[in-house]
């Protein structure tokens, strides 16, 4: 709990938020989708669906937040916390099939690729949640919209627990923090006031933040001369046809399998965890794919995980990032699936050591130094010039995995049937393999740039077998373990 304590209206962005809405530009899309499949039948019509998320809104604080800019750009902007929202412009209705036809998974998915595929408006607050009716079976997926400057994956699943009717993917203190709002947006007198008060305590972390750095560089040297081995990106990454500079477009898929077939097979492999089998079953997924493209890159291709930097136990968060990344090797230039998985394994347990020895925080922290106005401009001229295609990318994909609901959970009283998330895209990487876990199951999300990757669904398709290829003790039976890959 907060103790009661009550959130101003206005407050400075960390420089980390902030970082994401520098990141975007008109190609460059900074926002998180969930998708939420809802068996529906005549317990959520839209009305409802519209009448409870007002009803839930003090629960929700992020989504009455919008951004307000500082004059000059010296310092990062401020949230302004409003008493209303604009429900048309937030909350928006889709019939998805004919009137006479239902519409299937795959018909939601290329309606997910054209939500993604457009920016969201900064003069309000960042998020649309859209209603897409019509699915059969009588179900109905919402699919929420969020800038990541608002939540990162751990606050979203905050977030989640509030408006879900069982709540385990976040404790119940979570819906305790409260915020002050506010009609009036603050006048630019008081944005310069408090921009540059805000600055001079900036400055006082400074010595600090340079102490931490040194010792953290120091141990970054150690821990690779005593053995710790992980790639270094731009370095390390070989080109493959999805890196290089994205266009606004967005392509989406998923695939759905056992989360017990994962852990099953997890406890076949001494050491490995549930995220190495993760990774190795993407690994798997893109050599079948890139076989199938005729690419064989000469070294493996790497993986940007982000990693939450949240302390054990913390409380849940509503709102703001606390989110690092790691880097590790796919193993894609191994052949032998159970090797690939051991190497994968061996270079992430690097990989996090490396992590841990730099400080989780050293990057967050270092953000707050970060000039808005020129790095803003420096990323729009990156964009501008697709200058992503004239050099190796950092990394080769975004991998990330993040625990869900626990047990099957309710919507204003229509049954979860299943839930999907995915992270934006970064300009050089054209794939992003998101992974929320939900109940019994493993959802994978595919978002792409199908500029530089056109058929994401056929990619989503090699999964399945993917992870069968790491199974040393397959079940007697020939049926394939309950999956469903959308086609």
């Amino acid at each position: 709990m907060n103790g009661g304590k009550v959130r101003p209206a206005i407050e400075r962005m960390t420089g980390f938020d902030a970082g994401f809405l520098y990141m975007e530009t008109p190609s460059v899309h900074m926002h998180t989708l969930k998708i939420a499949i809802l068996e529906a039948d005549d317990a959520l019509s839209y009305d409802a669906f519209v009448a409870g998320i007002l009803a839930r809104l003090k629960r929700l604080p992020p989504l009455r937040r919008r951004v307000v800019e500082v004059p000059f750009g010296l310092n990062h902007p401020v949230w302004v916390t409003q008493r209303r929202i604009d429900v048309p412009h937030h909350i928006r209705r889709h019939r998805i099939g004919g009137p006479d036809n239902e519409g299937s998974m795959r018909d939601l998915e290329q309606l997910i690729g054209i939500i993604a595929s457009t920016p969201l408006h900064r003069d309000r607050p960042l998020w649309e949640l859209h209603y897409c009716e019509g699915l059969e079976g009588g179900r109905v997926a919402v699919v929420g919209k969020m800038h990541h400057a608002l939540a990162d994956g751990a606050a979203a699943n905050a977030l989640l627990a509030n408006v879900t009717d069982v709540r385990s993917a976040a404790t119940p203190e979570a819906v305790q923090e409260e915020y002050a709002t506010t009609d009036r947006l603050p006048s630019k007198v008081n944005l310069l006031r408090h921009a540059w008060a805000d600055a001079a305590r900036q400055l006082l972390d400074l010595p600090d933040l340079l102490r931490r750095t040194f010792l953290g560089v120091r141990g970054v040297v150690r821990a690779r001369r005593a053995g710790a081995n992980a790639p270094v990106p731009v370095l390390h990454a070989p080109r493959v046809s999805f890196n290089g500079a994205l266009t606004p477009l967005r392509s989406f898929a998923t695939v759905t399998l056992p989360l017990a077939e994962l852990k099953r097979i997890r406890l076949q492999h001494d050491g490995v965890t549930l995220n190495d089998i993760v990774l190795a079953t993407t690994s798997g997924a893109l050599r079948r794919w890139l076989a199938a493209h005729d690419e064989h890159p000469a070294s493996s291709l790497l993986a940007g995980v982000p990693v939450s930097t949240d302390e054990r136990g913390a409380v849940p968060r509503l709102g703001g990032n606390q989110v690092s990344n790691l880097f590790t090797t796919l193993a894609t230039d191994v052949d032998d699936p159970v090797q690939r998985l051991r190497r994968i394994s061996e270079t992430t347990a690097h990989a996090k050591e490396i992590h841990a020895q730099l400080g989780a925080s050293i990057l967050v922290d270092w953000s707050q130094f970060t000039p808005p106005r020129p790095f803003a401009a420096a990323v729009r001229a990156y964009s501008r010039l697709r200058a992503a295609s004239w050099h190796p990318a950092a990394f080769s994909a975004i991998v990330s995995n993040v625990p869900g609901p626990r047990e099957p959970a309710a919507v204003g009283g229509a049954r979860l049937a299943d839930l999907f998330s995915v992270g934006p895209l970064v300009d050089g990487i054209g794939l992003n393999v998101t992974v929320w876990s939900y109940a019994d199951r493993m959802n994978f999300s595919l978002l792409a740039c199908p500029d530089l990757l056109p058929d994401v669904q056929v990619l989503a398709s090699y999964f399945p077998a993917a992870l069968a290829e790491l199974d040393l003790e397959p079940p007697a039976s020939s049926e394939t373990p309950d999956q469903r890959i959308s086609s």
